[in-house]
């Protein structure tokens, strides 16, 4: 078997932001998936489920995008229908429940960081992505697998930065993990970067997952007294089960507030 690791971002690294309570906190989801039960199983069904409610086309294929899908902008406006609303929530949230997938999710407080390293900070999204990469290795030494790490694109000098980071990290390892470790699990130094235009299945899975899972983490940490919409409550409820554990434990595994 091997794994793909899918990585989403919630928020934004722009550590001059972090004063703004609205953006304060940059999180990192990470979506496990082996990928034969992807070609298999999860795209099949998930591509029927936007043909069914969206008359998603190969040639013009649906991209599951949250915000868009809450703000019913097309090509989504069916949504706007309550009765199809419930219908279609019933059956991706049974979907999300009944794959079988592992998720990582890590948080940043970019002002504590910002506070806390006045003279030399680590870019936020990259510590984000160290952190999340190592669960990946335990996840992957847990298993006796291998695998490779692909996250959406955010563009030019970004993409490029970010392909540099990683191929830092797989070199040099980090605090805990040395180089060697990461080598014998990864099947690539490369880090693969997509648009989540290209239809990739768990870039939109880890998309519909990223803003409910870094609001748990931070009503855990008491952080945030803003609930989740009913729809998000559910999703929170059915990541209990999908988070990626090592000796029965969550919280510094599956979950990681930095």
């Amino acid at each position: 078997m091997k794994y793909r690791i899918y990585i989403d971002e919630t928020g934004n690294s722009d550590l001059a932001s972090s004063d703004n309570p609205n953006h304060r906190f940059l999180g990192l989801t990470g979506v496990i998936l082996d990928l034969e039960y992807v070609r298999n199983v999860v795209y099949p069904q998930i591509e029927t489920l936007k043909n069914r409610y969206f008359r998603s086309h190969p040639d013009e294929p649906v991209i599951f995008h949250r915000k868009e899908m809450i703000q019913t902008k097309p090509p989504f406006e069916a949504l706007k229908d309550p009765e199809i609303k419930r219908r279609f929530d019933f059956e991706i949230l049974q979907l999300l429940s009944e794959w079988d997938y592992h998720v990582i999710t890590t948080v940043i407080d970019k002002k504590t960081h910002k506070d806390t390293y006045s003279v030399w900070r680590y870019d936020a999204y990259h510590y984000c992505l160290a952190v999340l990469i190592e669960r990946f290795i335990f996840f992957l030494e847990q298993v006796n697998s291998v695998g490779d790490v692909m996250a959406e694109s955010r563009g030019g000098k970004s993409d490029m930065r970010l392909k540099k980071s990683f191929e830092l990290l797989c070199n040099q390892g980090t605090d805990f993990i040395n180089s060697d470790r990461f080598h014998k699990v990864l099947t690539s130094r490369q880090l693969k970067i997509k648009p989540k235009a290209n239809n990739i299945t768990g870039l939109q899975i880890a998309d519909l997952l990223a803003h409910p899972s870094r609001t748990e983490i931070l009503l855990q940490y008491e952080l945030t007294n803003q609930r989740p919409a009913p729809f998000a409550e559910k999703i929170i409820t059915i990541l209990q089960k999908k988070y990626y554990q090592k000796e029965g434990r969550i919280i510094g595994y599956g979950l990681k507030l930095l």
